[in-house]
């Protein structure tokens, strides 16, 4: 017998302007909205309290940044526990002095604080300066167990890494949440956003049919300093079909039902986790496989 166990989840695609206590009190408006159509998991976009400050090298945005548990995750604890809701949300953590982490809380629908994943892969291009403001996580990867299922929470650059996507899995995921904050250069050339927003769309898909469980992307939207961001936040099941996909130019808050109990039928058909050679795999722990070593 096929297991059925279907979950509602919510995303929140939003703009963000530099008024950290309006983004926040518009952000959980929006949860509120969709607790009232039905979500139970409910996913943020990546640093939703202010704009993408890695846009440029800069001290100020520092002081925004706050203890995990702090007044923002005690905020979202508190909406949670009333709305009935698991809130995945990503947060600017200062660990202490001089120290700051990318970090992703998970929430229970008791407003119970789980735990949180600080971003493993820290990019430094142009106008993704984030070396600047972030040490990589220490945490490893993680999975939450929560009233509607185990989260599995990953962010952002983390999306084109397989191997985080494998190893969340591993530790008994059964959905895949990316908080996301990724766009294009403006001015670029229109083909070329085309084959970089497919290129993120495929990589996270073929995780979700590698390891049988599904995805949800959120990812914000609107211009900023030179970065248009795409919006398009999306969610695939576990054969990589698209379940929904929000607007690429304006802000949404979509709920979509989910159906966890497909990664078992999906894992028997396709058995990528019986079949791994784990024996094998040794190399993958080295930058490169030099032919002269």
């Amino acid at each position: 017998m096929v297991e059925v166990r279907k979950i509602k989840a919510g995303i929140v695609q939003m703009r963000c302007g530099d008024n950290t206590t309006e983004n926040m009190v518009r952000t959980m408006a929006a949860i509120r909205r969709a607790a009232a159509n039905g979500a139970n998991m409910v996913c943020l976009q990546e640093l939703f309290r202010s704009r993408y400050f890695c846009v440029s090298e800069d001290y100020t945005p520092f002081a925004m940044a706050e203890a995990i548990p702090g007044p923002a995750t005690e905020a979202l604890q508190s909406l949670a526990g009333e709305l009935g809701v698991v809130i995945v949300a990503s947060l600017f953590e200062k660990r202490t002095e001089g120290l700051y982490h990318n970090s992703a809380i998970v929430i229970d629908a008791d407003g119970t604080y789980l735990g949180k994943y600080r971003k493993m892969h820290i990019p430094d291009d142009p106008s993704f300066y984030e070396k600047f403001y972030f040490t990589p996580g220490d945490l490893g990867f993680r999975a939450f167990k929560t009233r509607f299922g185990t989260v599995g929470v990953l962010v952002c650059w983390d999306q084109w890494y397989p191997e985080a996507a494998r190893l969340t899995a591993l530790m008994g995921a059964e959905i895949l949440f990316y908080p996301t904050a990724i766009g294009w250069a403006e001015g670029e050339d229109p083909q070329v956003c085309r084959d970089q927003f497919n290129a993120w769309q495929t990589i996270q898909r073929a995780h979700a049919i590698a390891n049988g469980i599904p995805v949800v992307s959120v990812n914000r939207v609107g211009k900023e300093g030179n970065i248009l961001f795409w919006g398009g936040s999306f969610s695939a099941d576990t054969l990589g079909e698209m379940i929904y996909q929000a607007p690429q130019d304006k802000e949404d808050v979509a709920v979509f039902e989910i159906d966890l109990g497909r990664s078992d039928t999906t894992r028997r058909h396709w058995p990528f986790l019986r079949d791994r050679r784990i024996d094998a795999y040794d190399g993958l722990t080295r930058r490169f496989l030099d032919s002269d070593l």
